[in-house]
């Protein structure tokens, strides 16, 4: 059963059972019904509470049933609402830990509401897209008032019990208990205090008005509109409140469900929901168990106190696991240490970070420049110069001095781990670490599996990644991995239209409409444009079929490596991050174009943004069937947390779906024939065509 019923005296306790966070799936929206039915039906019963087993009240929903006929099935979460209203006797929701979407809402159906301190309160379904659906909309602003209600709506941010506790005029709480584990208690006494209480009340029949009338929500529109773009939900979360101070409480409710199945079927929502499971999907590894042993991490060593390095140290300083960094200079670790520093008062600056957490993070680093002082590391992460024999060097040091059983883990963003992993004794406790610059800021963790790196190894780093708040990808050993592979196609194209009659302006300004965080031009600018050229470099050797634009080594010809050198494919101003168009950026991809004899064409933003979008597709299900990645949604996590992938499209693979896989693939026929293009690539991947014929899609 996911939900107990149990007699305490005169007053009947359904408790929801149903890990992790009592989810109102089908089953438990029936136990719950047959618990009220049970308890009104027996005289002995004078009263009701509700409360949730564990670590949660409810979390509302339970997203495994969304999209599947349980969703909503009867008795839907309106209906259990409704029979806990009905109820002829009183019904009091004990809340503790966490109450939000339809837990809150469910609660807000009860007679009365008692609160554990320190319970977490929300209705966050803007975050996938979505307002409330059980009446969200009408209840809370009756009892919290129009503005704290809509805040809480538009934001879906969670707040503390307490808080709310205190608001002057609060209906949404009749009693605050003392604590979680006196909750039960004080609930079960409170419900005696109002078993003869009549009528009962209800939240509906509370009024809700706002002073400022039309004038107050053509604000919060305003505001919601600058902060939203991209997202219908926050507009129409403004529209269901507004409703709740202009309409009877049923037809709000009604409109509120309306507005809610519409959001349902937007490409907005069901990207944002793609994303909710597809990063819980990205911690599962197929063959690695859930309850595989994990070794321990109490202490980390990084090699290199450059900008990746450093970055790298932070992340774990900030999860209050000391760290140490070994260079082979000292000056270098001081240039490295000062850097750290001035990340830390940068925040302490912006109020950001408290003077004493700072003092507290710098307190764990220490530094060395002799293996010998990192021999105990549970965890070394090498951050050293992108270059196989230097790796070398590093691990077999690593292999000589590192304790038994120590992780040994290289932060390359290219180079074969399964290589690396060789210059040791132990290949089983190598693994790549890829993090992305800046690496205190960037999401993405790249996990690469060697063919010999242990499970249990795989497992540790994943949890590990999750107490560094990064979110991790596992790839196989390739060339680039997951996103430097597929960002290379990318760039590829990106260097053909220039070839073709496109401004690197033009490029960025499409893509960036479609919204990308950054132009692949600008992208190369920050990065620096020499790393690409370094690569081309090492491609013309391996495989010299590689097709290429000329402009991009040209622009590294004339010492244009981005903003470090004050000009790519733009020009800055000292002290400033404005990109400014170049004329000399421009001539030059004008004179390439007429020594290749090029009549430069007129491209549109559609023809750019698919030619970019599908290229990464494109490669994305070559990886795919390759089993470099696990899943679709694993592509797509990489490219929404560490290459700036517009969220409301919910990243590369799920688009494809969007726009469907027979559409990407007439498109990528159409640029087959294109005689500037690199035809071979345009093949579509074997499995495209499959999903085609068999008429699926990658998610």
């Amino acid at each position: 059963m996911t939900a107990e019923y149990k007699v305490h005296g005169d007053v009947a306790v359904i408790t929801m059972n149903n890990p992790p966070v009592n989810g109102l799936g089908l089953a438990t929206r029936r136990a719950i019904a047959d618990g009220l039915q049970v308890a009104n039906d027996d005289a002995a019963v004078k009263a009701i509470v509700i409360t949730g087993a564990g670590r949660a009240f409810s979390g509302g929903a339970d997203i495994r049933e969304f999209d599947t006929p349980k969703a909503i099935a009867e008795p839907n979460l309106l209906s259990l609402i409704v029979a806990v209203e009905n109820s002829a006797k009183p019904v009091v929701a004990a809340l503790h830990s966490v109450a939000m979407g339809g837990g809150l809402e469910l609660s807000l159906g009860a007679h009365y509401r008692i609160a554990a301190p320190g319970t977490s309160i929300a209705l966050p379904e803007v975050k996938i897209g979505l307002i409330p659906g059980a009446g969200g909309t009408q209840r809370l602003p009756r009892v919290l008032g129009v503005e704290t209600a809509l805040n809480m709506i538009v934001s879906g941010e969670a707040v503390k019990s307490e808080m709310l506790a205190q608001l002057p005029g609060q209906k949404l709480f009749d009693k605050m208990a003392s604590g979680a584990e006196s909750l039960l208690d004080e609930a079960i006494a409170f419900a005696r205090s109002v078993a003869d209480a009549r009528p009962l009340p209800l939240v509906r029949h509370l009024p809700c008005k706002h002073p400022q009338g039309d004038a107050y929500f053509q604000f919060a529109r305003n505001m919601v509109k600058g902060m939203a773009k991209n997202f219908p939900a926050p507009a129409k979360c403004v529209d269901a409140v507004e409703l709740a101070t202009k309409k009877k409480f049923d037809d709000g409710l009604l409109q509120e469900r309306e507005i809610f199945l519409n959001l349902m079927l937007t490409p907005e929502c069901r990207a944002l929901r793609h994303i909710f499971m597809a990063e819980r999907a990205a911690s599962k590894i197929p063959d690695v168990p859930e309850d595989t042993p994990q070794r321990k991490i109490a202490s980390v060593a990084v090699i290199g106190a450059g900008t990746m390095g450093g970055g790298i140290a932070m992340n774990f300083l900030n999860a209050g696991i000391p760290v140490k960094i070994l260079e082979m200079k000292q000056e270098a670790l001081d240039r490295g240490i000062a850097t750290i520093r001035k990340n830390y008062e940068a925040q302490v600056k912006k109020g950001k970070l408290k003077q004493d957490k700072y003092e507290q993070r710098m307190a764990l680093l220490s530094t060395t420049l002799q293996y010998s002082d990192i021999k105990d590391a549970d965890l070394v992460i090498e951050a050293v110069f992108e270059e196989m024999g230097v790796k070398q060097k590093v691990f077999e040091q690593l292999d000589a001095v590192m304790k038994p059983g120590a992780i040994l883990a290289s932060n390359t963003s290219t180079l074969d781990v399964n290589k690396i992993a060789a210059f040791t004794k132990r290949p089983q406790d190598v693994v790549g670490l890829h993090f992305f610059s800046p690496a205190n800021v960037m999401k993405l963790l790249e996990v690469v599996r060697g063919e010999k790196t242990a499970k249990d190894v795989l497992a540790t780093v994943m949890k590990m990644a999750k107490s560094i708040k990064k979110t991790a990808v596992v790839s196989g050993v390739c060339d680039g991995f997951i996103g430097n592979r597929m960002i290379e196609q990318y760039s590829r194209q990106a260097g053909f239209l220039l070839d073709e009659g496109c401004t690197p302006q033009q490029v960025d300004k499409a893509i960036e409409k479609f919204g990308f965080a950054m132009g692949p031009f600008r992208m190369g600018d920050l990065a620096g444009n020499d790393i690409g050229w370094a690569i081309r470099k090492r491609r013309a050797q391996e495989r010299p079929d590689m097709m290429y634009s000329r402009t991009a080594d040209k622009l590294c010809e004339m010492g244009r490596f981005g903003q470090k050198t004050g000009a790519g494919w733009y020009d800055y101003q000292a002290g400033k991050r404005d990109a400014i168009p170049s004329a000399a950026v421009n001539d030059m991809i004008a004179a390439h174009r007429k020594e290749l004899g090029v009549e430069p064409r007129k491209i549109s933003d559609e023809e750019i943004v698919q030619r970019l979008v599908y290229a990464l597709v494109n490669e994305g299900a070559h990886i795919l069937e390759e089993g470099i990645a696990a899943r679709a949604s694993d592509i797509d996590m990489v490219y929404l947390t560490g290459y700036g992938f517009p969220i409301h499209r919910g990243g590369p693979m799920k688009y494809a779906d969007t726009v469907g896989l027979f559409n990407v693939m007439e498109a990528m026929k159409r640029f087959q024939r294109n005689p500037r293009d690199d035809a071979k690539f345009w093949e579509p991947a074997p499995l495209i065509k499959r999903l085609v014929a068999e008429g699926k899609t990658f998610n």
